[in-house]
């Protein structure tokens, strides 16, 4: 490839079919952890700190845990679509803000050896968790426990696909977004680049036409939301 390409893609609702965090607190943490998240909502803190406050209040062991993880499912087209980008010589990197152990053991059953880029969980011990953010930065404008402009390389497109508040930050970095739910709807209130998707089915065929173009060097051209056409250059 003559334009090197490097694909960024959330976890939490894009890969996964639903946000296993959150699935993993409303069963096995205390429901105060509702009103840490109606906070993070209002914007009165932080993912960094919600989530610290948050996994303070699970109670799991490993072993249940692991069978959570079991019980995680992706959306079905997603290996496909990395064995697409293994085709094209695109690179992949997951970029989240969830957790390491929930990311990992979900791929890995699905035969896929990825880079994961994710907020590191860590036994205390019996049925207590710690987080740390080995991908965090001080001056994050969102606050994140994982702020994923900083993950991005140095590539000449950098595209991110996602779904939600975690990938604000990221979406405002990167050359093209691949967009739905709550980052589609800032991705159009903040007139960024990007394609809407619903699933990684429907992306497929988009992302391998942007692909051959600049692969070929030239003007990648996307339709977004709004029917205005976007280029890679």
């Amino acid at each position: 490839m003559r334009v090197p390409v490097h694909v960024f893609v959330d976890f939490d609702g894009t890969i996964s079919l639903s946000d296993t965090t959150d699935l993993l607190l409303e069963r096995f943490a205390d429901p105060a952890w509702t009103e840490i998240e109606a906070a993070w909502e209002r914007g009165e803190i932080g993912s960094r700190e919600c989530m610290i406050r948050q996994i303070d209040l699970l109670r799991i062991g490993p072993e249940a845990l692991n069978a959570f993880v079991e019980s995680v499912e992706i959306d079905p087209a997603f290996p496909d679509f990395v064995q697409l980008c293994h085709t094209l010589g695109v690179p992949v990197t997951v970029v989240s803000d969830g957790l390491d152990l929930t990311i990992t053991g979900t791929l890995s059953r699905f035969g896929l050896d990825l880079a994961i880029l994710a907020n590191r969980l860590e036994s205390r011990g019996g049925e207590r968790w710690k987080l740390s953010f080995p991908h965090a930065r001080e001056d994050c404008r969102t606050l994140s426990g994982h702020c994923k402009c900083r993950s991005f390389g140095h590539e000449r497109l950098r595209i991110l696909i996602g779904d939600g508040r975690s990938d604000f930050c990221g979406a405002d970095e990167a050359d093209m977004v691949f967009a739905k739910d709550r980052l589609r709807a800032y991705c159009r209130e903040k007139a960024l680049p990007h394609v809407p998707f619903s699933n990684f089915a429907e992306l497929a065929p988009v992302f391998s036409r942007w692909v051959a173009a600049a692969r070929l060097d030239l003007p990648a051209r996307l339709t977004d939301y709004n029917g205005k056409e976007h280029f890679a250059e």
